[in-house]
């Protein structure tokens, strides 16, 4: 019995030992996790999510667009009927002006000219066989030979011869201009831009010949909304780009303004003055810009960097690795280059969220943002392999795997790469 109370005492006195041990062991345990903080993630951007705020040239304006037209044009047209006997300019071909663009048929021209030359002279003949006569009977009236109402009469056919010499003097230059009209030239210095007719075509008096155009001196005819016109001067700068010229800027300047609003779209037509005495730019083409009202340079970041939310103005700004919601005052707006001016608010320099960044990446928030990569040399296109196969894939550099991803992302820490993408912090 002795043995049996002793064993049962041992086998106690190890179980309570035992559930010390345990106890002390997760005290400690728990303490260690209560200790250990929480690592803070860290959100990763790209170049494109950031932009530095900076100073740059703004300009504002209402825009306009339309197509490019030559200033001076003419439709050359046929003046006399008849047969085209020759052509002597094609299209795109530069001519003077009062050159021969092309000749029709004159024979029958020619020889109402001979008929209008011959009345003249005999015209020329009669006058002076009255002037002759007049001057005989002058003499007899005198000496009372004839009565005066005869020399009154030979004075009359005077007049009348003339009269007639004149109406063939006329016809004679009638005759020659038409003459004259036979040979199509050019109405000034130009190009001929269309070509309507060929050697062998009848035409007919006013049928189209050719288009010729002055490209020295472009015209863009444009519309403005009424509630701009304020800004809109005679003389006011308009910048603009064509299509087929890339981003390219071409300038002219308001010539004229319409004075009379179009009542069914409540816009006003401008007309702007290009110079083009080198021949660069060609009529027809689209061109699209902005009447340059007003102009300055200012400290500016993207219009996409400005937060509108709860009606207040303002911009996330990274600083010392947190964003920072910061308010600022704008000024000045540029639509075309996407820019809007900081007057107050941020310095040059600053570095501010973009886009889908601003949206994700909350106030706080710890940040870190990739350094530039260095431009890569342009790879040459692979040709096809042996037998017209398609070249295998040019292995990418770890750089350029590493820069595909282009999202925000996340790091638990400091050592985290850009390639450990989670949710944003918030």
């Amino acid at each position: 019995m002795r043995r049996a109370h002793e064993s049962r005492r041992t086998r106690g006195s190890r179980l309570g030992l035992l559930l010390g041990v345990a106890w002390v062991l997760s005290t400690s345990g728990c303490k260690k996790d209560e200790a250990a903080p929480t690592e803070e993630p860290v959100v990763t951007l790209g170049q494109e999510n950031v932009a530095r705020a900076e100073v740059s040239a703004l300009q504002s304006g209402p825009g306009i667009s339309g197509t490019l037209q030559a200033r001076s044009a003419a439709a050359v047209r046929s003046e006399v009927g008849g047969t085209i006997l020759e052509i002597k300019a094609e299209q795109g071909q530069r001519v003077r002006k009062g050159q021969e663009l092309a000749r029709i048929e004159d024979t029958t021209l020619r020889d109402q000219l001979i008929a209008a030359r011959t009345a003249a002279r005999t015209a020329e003949s009669a006058l002076q066989v009255a002037k002759s006569e007049e001057e005989r009977n002058s003499k007899l009236a005198k000496a009372g030979v004839i009565t005066q109402r005869d020399y009154e009469r030979i004075q009359l056919s005077v007049s009348q011869a003339e009269g007639q010499l004149a109406e063939a003097h006329s016809r004679l230059a009638l005759s020659r201009e038409q003459v004259g009209r036979a040979r199509v030239t050019a109405p000034f210095d130009g190009v001929v831009s269309e070509r309507q007719a060929s050697a062998g075509d009848v035409v007919q008096p006013g049928a189209p010949l050719f288009t010729v155009v002055d490209p020295r001196t472009l015209r863009l005819e444009a519309s403005v909304p009424a509630a701009k016109l304020e800004q809109v001067k005679a003389g006011t700068p308009v910048e603009f780009e064509v299509t087929g010229y890339g981003d390219r800027t071409f300038s002219g300047k308001v010539e004229r303004i319409n004075p009379v609003v179009d009542p069914g779209t409540g816009q006003v037509r401008i007309y702007v003055t290009i110079p083009n005495t080198d021949l660069e730019l060609l009529a027809g083409l689209f061109a699209e810009g902005r009447v340059a009202s007003e102009a300055r340079r200012a400290l500016s970041v993207p219009v996409d960097a400005i937060d509108e939310a709860n009606h207040a103005t303002a911009v996330l700004r990274v600083q010392d690795e947190r964003v920072h919601r910061v308010p600022v005052t704008l000024g000045l707006r540029d639509d075309v280059a996407q820019r809007v001016e900081v007057r107050s608010g941020l310095k040059a320099g600053d570095v501010v969220l973009l886009g889908s960044a601003r949206d994700e990446v909350g106030e706080g928030a710890r940040v870190k943002v990739q350094a530039p990569r260095p431009e890569q040399q342009p790879v040459a296109e692979e040709g096809p392999g042996v037998g017209g196969s398609e070249a295998p894939p040019r292995p990418q550099s770890p750089a350029a795997q590493q820069g595909q991803g282009q999202q925000p992302s996340t790091q638990p820490g400091q050592q985290g790469g850009a390639g450990g993408a989670s949710s944003p912090a918030h």
